[in-house]
């Protein structure tokens, strides 16, 4: 199949995109990297009648940090998350998960902003947005507005971006010295979609864990923060009984369908193998 014919606009302003989508009738679609959309336009999943490139806006680029958070502009690609230095030091978990995602032609074209726009369940970076408690700064014609990541993610492919509004940017905040971070997935051959994957921000004080986020992904509609899990170990020294509260109140967590390849036992079974391993190297860096 191809697409459908559409009008192609190529605003250079995040206003000028915005009044765009307006004048559409909100029958558009923002375009970035593509990585997403071009697939879905060719199968006609989805046939706007307008189509915004917004990549060549220069507000929605940039990286640098701010008042204790480092704003990454949604236009940063995934292969910049592996090479940029402060997200390296500031955001771990955005860059240990990029060698994950998909193949380098991806990386090199799809955008971070993209990614947690789209909010695939099953996508590493909406995950671990999640799990660092970012906020995401959302623009509309009346401004911007910053919602936090554990209000931010709805229900499958939705999220709190009405529609026509942009995502901006993301806003982290900054890892301090008592954090420890781990990331890693399971998937039948790396750059597929994983079938279960976590990411871990662990804040450790005096060898107790003070504060946790602990997020699933493929388990679900929407990336999953366990708090069963993360009561289980918060205030805790993090040693063997601990690690096995945690994998056992993932059963109150998680919820994951069955499907034709992998039933809910056995992807609840994976989340608690990923779980024991990464809270393991998280003890042996702590």
């Amino acid at each position: 199949m191809k697409a459908r014919a559409f009008s192609y606009a190529r605003p250079t302003t995040v206003v000028e995109a915005l009044q765009t989508f307006a004048a559409s009738g909100d029958d558009a679609s923002y375009i970035a990297g593509g990585q997403s959309l071009v697939p879905a336009l060719a199968l006609r999943l989805q046939a706007p009648q307008v189509l915004i490139d917004i990549a060549h806006i220069p507000e929605l680029r940039g990286i640098a940090l701010q008042d204790g958070w480092l704003r990454i502009g949604a236009l940063t690609r995934h292969c910049e998350t592996l090479s940029d230095p402060l997200i390296a030091r500031h955001a771990p978990l955005f860059h240990d998960a990029a060698p994950y995602v998909a193949h380098p032609a991806i990386r090199n074209k799809g955008t971070l902003g993209g990614s947690i726009a789209l909010a695939d369940p099953a996508s590493e970076f909406p995950a671990m947005a999640l799990a660092m408690g970012v906020e995401l700064e959302i623009a509309n014609l009346s401004g911007s507005r910053r919602v936090p990541a554990d209000e931010y993610f709805i229900d499958l492919f939705q999220t709190a971006i009405e529609p026509g509004e942009l995502l901006t940017a993301i806003h982290v905040p900054v890892v301090q010295p008592s954090h420890r971070w781990a990331f890693d997935e399971l998937a039948r051959r790396r750059g597929d979609y994983a079938i279960v994957g976590s990411g871990i921000l662990a804040d450790m004080r005096d060898e107790l864990v003070a504060q946790i986020r602990l997020v699933l992904f493929g388990v679900g509609n929407t990336p999953v923060r366990a708090k069963r899990a993360e009561d289980a170990l918060r205030g805790r020294q993090l040693d063997q009984s601990a690690i096995v509260a945690a994998q056992a109140a993932l059963s109150d967590d998680l919820a994951p369908p069955d499907d034709e390849h992998t039933p809910a036992a056995m992807r609840i079974h994976l989340a608690r193998v990923l779980l024991g391993r990464l809270l393991g190297r998280i003890a042996e860096v702590a």
